[in-house]
Protein backbone atom coordinates (compact mmCIF):
# COMPACT_ATOMS: atom_id res chain seq x y z
CA UNK A 1 0.00 0.00 0.00
CA UNK A 2 1.31 3.23 -0.66
CA UNK A 3 0.23 6.42 1.26
CA UNK A 4 0.47 9.99 0.93
CA UNK A 5 1.23 11.64 4.42
CA UNK A 6 -0.20 15.60 5.08
CA UNK A 7 0.93 17.91 8.02
CA UNK A 8 -0.24 21.46 7.00
CA UNK A 9 -1.80 24.63 8.72
CA UNK A 10 -5.20 25.39 9.28
CA UNK A 11 -5.09 28.15 6.68
CA UNK A 12 -3.56 25.53 4.08
CA UNK A 13 -5.79 25.30 0.93
CA UNK A 14 -6.42 22.75 -1.89
CA UNK A 15 -3.79 24.17 -3.98
CA UNK A 16 -1.23 23.76 -0.71
CA UNK A 17 -1.66 20.35 -0.64
CA UNK A 18 -2.04 19.37 -4.20
CA UNK A 19 1.26 21.55 -4.59
CA UNK A 20 2.96 19.52 -1.43
CA UNK A 21 1.72 16.19 -2.88
CA UNK A 22 3.50 16.76 -6.49
CA UNK A 23 6.67 17.87 -5.15
CA UNK A 24 6.26 14.49 -2.79
CA UNK A 25 6.20 12.63 -6.11
CA UNK A 26 2.75 13.12 -7.00
CA UNK A 27 -0.39 11.21 -6.69
CA UNK A 28 -0.18 8.29 -9.06
CA UNK A 29 -0.28 4.85 -8.04
CA UNK A 30 -1.60 6.30 -4.34
CA UNK A 31 -4.20 4.10 -2.18
CA UNK A 32 -4.57 6.57 0.92
CA UNK A 33 -4.10 10.02 2.32
CA UNK A 34 -3.21 10.22 6.01
CA UNK A 35 -3.06 13.04 8.74
CA UNK A 36 -3.63 13.32 12.14
CA UNK A 37 -7.10 13.12 13.38
CA UNK A 38 -7.69 16.46 14.35
CA UNK A 39 -6.92 17.27 10.42
CA UNK A 40 -8.79 14.77 8.65
CA UNK A 41 -12.09 16.94 8.36
CA UNK A 42 -10.48 19.65 7.10
CA UNK A 43 -12.30 20.49 3.98
CA UNK A 44 -8.94 21.42 1.63
CA UNK A 45 -7.91 17.70 2.69
CA UNK A 46 -11.48 16.19 2.09
CA UNK A 47 -11.32 17.95 -1.66
CA UNK A 48 -8.00 16.27 -2.61
CA UNK A 49 -9.92 13.06 -1.44
CA UNK A 50 -12.85 13.53 -3.40
CA UNK A 51 -10.36 14.82 -6.35
CA UNK A 52 -8.10 11.69 -5.79
CA UNK A 53 -11.23 9.51 -4.76
CA UNK A 54 -9.34 8.28 -2.09
CA UNK A 55 -9.92 7.68 1.64
CA UNK A 56 -8.97 9.74 3.99
CA UNK A 57 -6.95 7.49 7.47
CA UNK A 58 -6.85 9.84 10.59
CA UNK A 59 -4.39 8.47 13.13
CA UNK A 60 -4.49 9.69 16.74
CA UNK A 61 -2.04 12.11 17.37
CA UNK A 62 -0.64 9.28 20.08
CA UNK A 63 -0.02 6.79 17.12
CA UNK A 64 2.81 9.19 15.85
CA UNK A 65 4.60 9.75 19.35
CA UNK A 66 7.65 7.80 18.58
CA UNK A 67 7.73 7.23 15.16
CA UNK A 68 11.30 7.29 13.33
CA UNK A 69 11.54 10.00 10.72
CA UNK A 70 14.50 11.30 8.98
CA UNK A 71 13.07 14.55 9.29
CA UNK A 72 13.07 16.71 12.56
CA UNK A 73 11.28 19.38 13.40
CA UNK A 74 11.47 20.69 16.98
CA UNK A 75 8.20 22.05 17.43
CA UNK A 76 6.87 19.32 15.71
CA UNK A 77 8.66 16.87 18.19
CA UNK A 78 7.55 19.15 21.14
CA UNK A 79 3.75 18.71 20.24
CA UNK A 80 3.37 15.17 18.40
CA UNK A 81 6.58 13.37 19.76
CA UNK A 82 7.48 12.44 16.00
CA UNK A 83 10.06 14.98 13.67
CA UNK A 84 7.74 15.00 10.90
CA UNK A 85 3.84 14.65 10.57
CA UNK A 86 4.03 13.96 7.22
CA UNK A 87 6.45 11.42 7.23
CA UNK A 88 5.00 9.48 10.63
CA UNK A 89 1.18 9.47 9.31
CA UNK A 90 2.81 8.10 6.02
CA UNK A 91 4.65 5.43 7.82
CA UNK A 92 2.05 4.68 10.00
CA UNK A 93 -0.69 4.42 7.58
CA UNK A 94 1.27 2.45 5.11
CA UNK A 95 1.43 -0.26 7.79
CA UNK A 96 3.85 -3.09 8.49
CA UNK A 97 7.56 -2.55 6.88
CA UNK A 98 6.46 0.74 5.47
CA UNK A 99 9.57 3.27 4.47
CA UNK A 100 9.82 6.46 2.72
CA UNK A 101 9.95 6.79 -0.72
CA UNK A 102 11.53 10.15 -0.29
CA UNK A 103 11.75 12.54 2.62
CA UNK A 104 8.87 15.05 3.28
CA UNK A 105 8.24 17.81 0.72
CA UNK A 106 7.03 21.41 1.50
CA UNK A 107 3.92 23.52 -0.86
CA UNK A 108 5.68 26.52 -2.41
CA UNK A 109 3.24 28.34 -0.13
CA UNK A 110 4.81 26.90 3.15
CA UNK A 111 1.02 25.86 4.34
CA UNK A 112 1.38 22.34 3.40
CA UNK A 113 4.03 18.86 3.80
CA UNK A 114 3.39 15.56 2.61
CA UNK A 115 5.77 12.59 2.13
CA UNK A 116 5.26 9.45 0.52
CA UNK A 117 5.63 5.41 2.28
CA UNK A 118 5.23 2.07 1.55
CA UNK A 119 4.20 -0.47 3.27
CA UNK A 120 2.63 -3.97 3.52
CA UNK A 121 -0.91 -2.73 4.88
CA UNK A 122 -3.56 -3.56 2.75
Amino acid sequence: MKVAGFGFRQAASLTSLRDALAAAGGATGIDALATVAQKAASPALLALAEELGLPIRALAAETLAHVGTPTRSDRVMARFGTGSVAEAVALAAAGAGAYLLAPRAVSADGMAVAAIAEGNDE
